[in-house]
């Protein structure tokens, strides 16, 4: 009974293929939509950035104000971290001028320090163990920094790196590939090849983001933003709908991985 209880009140899915399914079209909508905003619109990095913060606030808000598991509530969380994170590191890199490799350094810097803090506040940075609104506030706050963090890596690849957008998404593509051999073939901590394979979904999102709306000339496909964005929406719902959601299970198997 003591277990059941606890399963009952955690409010994120369960990790399946269809969660990482899902995060991977929730990651390339945030790159897509989040640059509709600040260029197609022309609204800008800051005023971008300002619009989605305000709607990951009270997204966020909602969720850990919930009493039970609610899909649509959680992914609508996920699609507004990796909005505003789009914003925020094309605002760190490019109008502050830190720059992909400054941006991304710094990023990986703060995330860690908050896993770390994470850690060190609650003792464990199992997502299993998500069931407070103190374990809340960390888990979202690690979400947005990766999900910056991812938006950074993505750019740095792809122009830094001098991969071009679509070299960018089959790296980011099989550094996954390795974390799911490594899950399968290894007994490395469930937690953190968790937090690798959640941080690397971002920039294989916003490198796919890119391969789709970029001009042809610059390696993309030209759809458009909002094309891209409303088919990517589209795409998230119905899977949302039609693959099984429901709150992650077994804490305790979970909690002896740190």
């Amino acid at each position: 009974m003591h277990r059941q209880a606890e399963v009952a009140v955690s409010k994120v899915p369960a990790v399946t293929l269809g969660f990482w399914i899902i995060k991977v079209i929730a990651t390339t909508l945030g790159e897509t939509g989040g640059d509709a905003v600040t260029m197609t619109l022309g609204l800008g990095y800051l005023v971008g950035t300002a619009i989605f913060a305000a709607l990951f606030v009270v997204a966020v808000a909602a969720q850990i104000s919930a009493k039970r598991f609610h899909p649509f509530l959680y992914w609508a969380v996920i699609v507004a971290t990796t909005t505003v994170g789009t914003t925020l590191a094309d605002f760190s890199d490019r109008s502050l001028g830190i720059g992909y490799t400054g941006g991304a350094s710094s990023l990986f810097v703060l995330l860690m320090a908050t896993l770390w803090l994470w850690y060190r506040t609650l003792g464990s940075v199992a997502v299993a163990t998500v069931r407070t609104p103190a374990a809340e506030a960390f888990y979202w706050a690690t979400i947005l920094a990766s999900q910056t963090l991812g938006t950074a890596l993505g750019d740095w690849m792809a122009d830094t790196g001098g991969l071009g957008y679509g070299g960018g998404a089959l790296v980011f593509g099989a550094a996954l590939a390795v974390v799911a051999v490594l899950y399968v073939t290894t007994s490395l901590s469930r937690v953190a090849l968790f937090w690798a394979a959640f941080i690397l979904t971002r920039p294989l999102g916003a490198t796919v983001g890119d391969v789709l709306d970029k001009p042809i000339a610059d390696g993309g496909l030209n759809l458009g933003r909002f094309v891209a964005s409303a088919v990517l929406l589209a795409l998230m719902v119905g899977l949302v709908m039609l693959i099984p959601q429901r709150a992650g299970e077994h804490p305790a198997r979970e909690e002896r991985t740190t």
